[in-house]
């Protein structure tokens, strides 16, 4: 029984509360055909079904997000890791997904008066001249509270729920467990790729529950921008700074949700909108590390148009390699070529059984071909990059995450970009960047890099020939040599071979009983039917019946192959 092979005890009551959920949410032949109806009768005391018939009027994906939304915050942040990968979902459950919030009522401060005095070593009064003990937001892992330093600084104290990494790390062992199981006995899932996505939730927690990561997230993107006098970056107080807590600087500006008071205001919105993106694009093209969750309520626009980022919790990060593949990518967008938005793709998603390669490349090439001689500022890149996560998913094609969490960022950047400029274009904007830094992969220099790197590299294969052959040779003296191949459509061949051979060992038979009969016939005595001699006879029956065999076997298979 599976229940007595997943988990401990002491998650039993965990798993109790995540099953009553999924069902009273209309999950409950999911969890039937998951094994786990032992555990669901154990729960039904906590099951609460007054609602239950409403809720199952709802679709599909509205009752998937209120259940996440019950669930707490491991099946939050999985909704809102689902709702960067369309290349997996469609757009009506990426639309519930990106509803999903984590807002929840604030700890009482009492409750958190032990671990702020452990984590600063005196109570908040004491270390802040002020401390607002009333918060300014509240999140299923963190609340924020507002505060001054001694010398007066205006900061804000993050300080990361008690008892919240026991409840997220017992959530995570049963969602890795169920994840496997769920692979192996509802196969309608594995497009979705549950033990991947469950990883890499996994690791995106164990990122965000160390605040203080986050705090070297933004320092690194603030050295980044640098160069960028426009950009701000709050600035850590690393005294004040442990894995629960982290003091920033407190940004007072116009948020991002409140655009209507730019105008107001004297703010460029058009100014704005080109400083964002072009920070934005620094981060992914240039740097490799980028904000990737950069929504309105993580911007704040300040005087003299320059704008704030918040909240690094989320990044993204992208090998060199990565951000090459990404250039050609938007380059061939931008510039209609579908062979390189192909390549790029073809690369990145793997061979995966039964792609059909050639539909797909005619599929994308006819994508790219409805934009050829559509104006540069009439392309949305954003639209572009959902229209391609579309026919991947309908390919069955996964991106790798780091590159789902990307096109996620681009989407959300074009959007708020727009929002502050209707005549806003992303493409006019990354096209300059795009073609700066692909001239500068040509120069002799970066020419010369590569080529000795690749030299380095042939080198290092050469010296290990020697070892390989070797090696190779001493499996082959102990019979441990091994070769694999795989051949498609293998097995079917050989069904093939099988019945021709069948068919030709019948018609041999048949051929021998014409044969042997014609020859008892011309035999004098012995018993007769009919008149003629009855072994002659029998034979010819048979010889008759097993030549409409082979005639009947041999349309039936002329007829298959024209159906295929």
């Amino acid at each position: 029984m599976l229940i007595e092979t997943l988990g401990a005890a002491r998650d039993l009551g965990r798993l109790n509360t995540i099953l009553g959920v999924l069902t009273r949410h209309g999950f409950g032949d999911t969890v039937r055909r998951l094994g786990l109806t032992d555990a669901l009768a154990r729960a039904g005391h906590a099951l609460n079904w007054e609602h239950a018939a409403d809720l199952a009027r709802l679709p599909p994906p509205v009752q998937v997000r209120l259940a996440l939304e019950e669930l707490g915050p491991t099946f939050v942040k999985l909704g809102q890791i689902l709702a960067g990968r369309a290349d997996l979902f469609s757009p009506e459950w990426i639309a519930e997904f990106e509803k999903l919030h984590s807002g929840v009522p604030a700890v009482p401060l009492d409750d958190l008066r032990p671990q702020l005095v452990e984590d600063l070593g005196a109570q908040p009064e004491a270390i802040f001249k002020h401390f607002d003990t009333t918060p300014l937001a509240a999140a299923s892992i963190a609340q924020v509270h507002s505060a001054q330093l001694q010398d007066g600084t205006d900061v804000i104290v993050k300080i990361r729920r008690p008892g919240i990494t026991e409840i997220i790390a017992a959530d995570l062992r049963w969602l890795e467990k169920l994840a496997v199981v769920a692979e192996a006995q509802l196969p309608w899932l594995k497009p979705y790729r549950p033990q991947q996505l469950v990883r890499e939730l996994a690791r995106s927690l164990k990122r965000e529950l160390d605040l203080a990561n986050e705090c070297r997230n933004a320092e690194r993107i603030a050295t980044n921008l640098a160069q960028l006098p426009w950009i701000v970056i709050p600035r850590v107080h690393w005294a004040f700074t442990r894995e629960r807590i982290n003091v920033q600087d407190r940004i007072f500006g116009i948020a991002g949700q409140q655009l209507h008071l730019l105008d107001n205001n004297g703010y460029d919105r058009k100014l704005l909108a080109q400083r964002g993106a072009n920070a934005v694009l620094k981060m992914i093209v240039d740097d490799g590390f980028f904000h990737a969750d950069p929504h309105p309520g993580n911007v704040f626009y300040l005087p003299g148009n320059a704008i704030a980022f918040i909240d690094f919790g989320m990044v993204g990060r992208l090998s060199k390699r990565r951000r090459e593949d990404l250039l050609n990518l938007l380059l061939g967008l931008v510039e209609r070529n579908p062979q390189a938005v192909a390549d790029v793709l073809l690369d990145w998603t793997g061979d995966e059984p039964g792609l059909h390669i050639d539909q797909l490349e005619g599929e994308i090439e006819a994508f790219v071909d409805q934009y050829h001689g559509v104006p540069l500022a009439q392309l949305s890149l954003g639209q572009m990059l959902g229209d391609v996560t579309t026919i991947l998913r309908e390919h069955h094609l996964a991106l790798p995450s780091d590159l789902a969490l990307l096109i996620k960022a681009f989407i959300t950047l074009e959007g708020m970009g727009r929002s502050l400029d209707p005549g806003f274009h992303m493409t006019a904007e990354a096209l300059p960047l795009l073609r700066r830094v692909l001239r500068a992969r040509y120069k002799p220099k970066a020419l010369a890099q590569r080529a000795w790197q690749a030299l380095r590299r042939s080198v290092g294969l050469i010296e290990q020939l020697p070892r390989d052959l070797s090696r190779l040779l001493r499996n082959a003296r102990r019979g441990q040599l091994h070769i694999g191949l795989e051949l498609t459509h293998l097995k079917r061949v050989g069904n093939q071979l099988n019945q021709a051979a069948n068919r030709m060992a019948m018609a041999l038979v048949i051929a021998a009983l014409v044969i042997g009969s014609s020859i008892v016939m011309t035999v004098q005595g012995g018993p007769t039917l009919w008149g003629l001699p009855a072994f002659g006879f029998i034979g010819f029956c048979g010889a008759v019946l097993g030549g409409l065999w082979l005639v009947r076997a041999i349309w039936n298979s002329n007829h298959d192959s024209n159906d295929h």
